[in-house]
Parts: C-alpha cells; sequence; structure tokens
C-alpha cells in the first residue's frame, strides 16, 4: 500500500509541477504519464507479462543540466508479491557539437523499495553511470554498473551497450524506431541455486517499435525479442516475441 501511495505521489507530481509553472513562457519542468501492456526493460518483463502503470517528472536546465525521477509498477517473475515498485532518480548533463551532432553523460539510480530479494541475497538497488552520443536519427549508449547488478552478487562493472536509429514519417507524421542492446555481466561467483555465474547472464535485444500521436496521447506498439543461451533465468519466454501496447502523455 505504501508503495502504490509513492507512485500515485509520483505520478501526481508529474501533473502538478507542470501547472505550477504555467506562468512561465518556457518552463524546464516536463513530466509524463503512462499505461502499457507490459513494462520491458533491455528485453525483460519487469511486470511480469502484465500491465503497469508509469510516471515521471523532469528538470532540464537552459546550460544543459537536467534531472528527474521516474516510477513504475513492476512484478519481478519469483519475487515476492508486495514488492511491487520501482523508482529510479537520474541527474546527468546534454549538450551538443553541432548541430547534428550530440551527447549526454549522467547517473542513474534504480531503487526498489522493501525486500526485493528476486535473484539472491544481494539488494537488487543499483547505480549506473552512462553516456551517449548521436547523430542526425543515430545514437549510441554505454551504461556500467557502479554496484552488483540489479541483485548478482560480485556483478559490479557489468555494462549494457545499445544502438538506437529514429525516424519520422512526415506525411502520416507516425515515428518509427529500431533497436539493439547488449547486457554483459562479469564476475565468477557461482550462485548455489541455479549453478550460474554472473556471466552467464549476458544476452541480446532487440526491439522495433511504431507509434502516432492523438490529441496529446502518444500510442505506440512494439515488437522485442530476447535472445541469449542463459537468459532464461531471466525470462520464461527468452527466445519468443513479445508484443506491447502504451499510450502516455506529456506535459
Amino acid at each position: 500500500m505504501m508503495k502504490s501511495k509513492l507512485l500515485n505521489s509520483l505520478i501526481l507530481a508529474a501533473l502538478v509541477v507542470p501547472c505550477v509553472a504555467m506562468a512561465e513562457e518556457t518552463s524546464p519542468f516536463s513530466g509524463n504519464v503512462s499505461l502499457t501492456s507490459d513494462y520491458l526493460y533491455r528485453g525483460v518483463s519487469q511486470s511480469g507479462y502484465k500491465g503497469a502503470i508509469q510516471g515521471g517528472f523532469d528538470y532540464a536546465a537552459p546550460n544543459g543540466l537536467y534531472a528527474g525521477a521516474w516510477g513504475s509498477s513492476i512484478s519481478w517473475i519469483g519475487a515476492p508479491a508486495s514488492n511491487g515498485m520501482e523508482l529510479d532518480t537520474y541527474a546527468g548533463y546534454a549538450g551538443s557539437v553541432t548541430e547534428d551532432v550530440g551527447y549526454n553523460v549522467g547517473f542513474l539510480r534504480y531503487n526498489y523499495p522493501g525486500e526485493y530479494d528476486a535473484l539472491g541475497a544481494t539488494p537488487a538497488n543499483t547505480n549506473e553511470i552512462y553516456g551517449s552520443v548521436s547523430w542526425k536519427m543515430l545514437s549510441a549508449k554505454y551504461s556500467r554498473s557502479t554496484t552488483n547488478l540489479f541483485g548478482l552478487a560480485e556483478s559490479k562493472g557489468s555494462n549494457y551497450f545499445e544502438l538506437n536509429a529514429t525516424y519520422t514519417l512526415e506525411g502520416p507524421a507516425v515515428d518509427l524506431a529500431a533497436h539493439f542492446g547488449k547486457q554483459t555481466l562479469v564476475g565468477d561467483t557461482i550462485d548455489p541455486a541455479t549453478t550460474l555465474a554472473p556471466k552467464d547472464y549476458t544476452y541480446t535485444d532487440y526491439n522495433v517499435k511504431v507509434s502516432k500521436g492523438f490529441s496529446g496521447y502518444t500510442f505506440a506498439l512494439m515488437l522485442s525479442k530476447l535472445k541469449g543461451s542463459k537468459s532464461g533465468v531471466y525470462s520464461d519466454k527468452a527466445e519468443s516475441m513479445l508484443g506491447v501496447l502504451s499510450v502516455s502523455h506529456s506535459m
């Protein structure tokens, strides 16, 4: 109940903060809320193949500094049902070299309130640093954990590399996106429950997405595939194609 109230408060803040600043011509505050049929992150379902409610708010200064918070309901497979929330906090700096070339560096903290013991005795809370570069419709991003990754013991220094492409069909105003990512885990400590070491959890994920805006709301369909010899430890549908529908609203 407490986590549900916290998530509701986060979403309420996303709605209220921009309204407070409406008097300004250009507000540095923005918010977002969304409903999704499945919360997929790096190809792995965080909501047990069920729907999720999500929301957050951001502050972006004119000099490129930014900070924000984002939350989602979750339901990790095999984890206690009472632990149903993820709350992320982040900060960084974004800038551009030319009109077509940009960059972004920052810090991200994944917070899981409560006793979340999905993958072992190690707390699931995770810190990551990241950096990305973009050129026109293409971007590349590298993320590296500075703590153990999502509850896997001795996995500090694990990394995720991704390539993304976006394109807008101007006539129908439809946005297209494609993604490739590889999660590489490090460490040789064996988990007695599975006999797997952190490095055995390495996998790749792919997805394509189409989205369209209507009256201030964005509707999207994404198809995602997870692939890896040991990726079944994350998902019992590791080699299946998953489809996700979502609707979001930005303020």
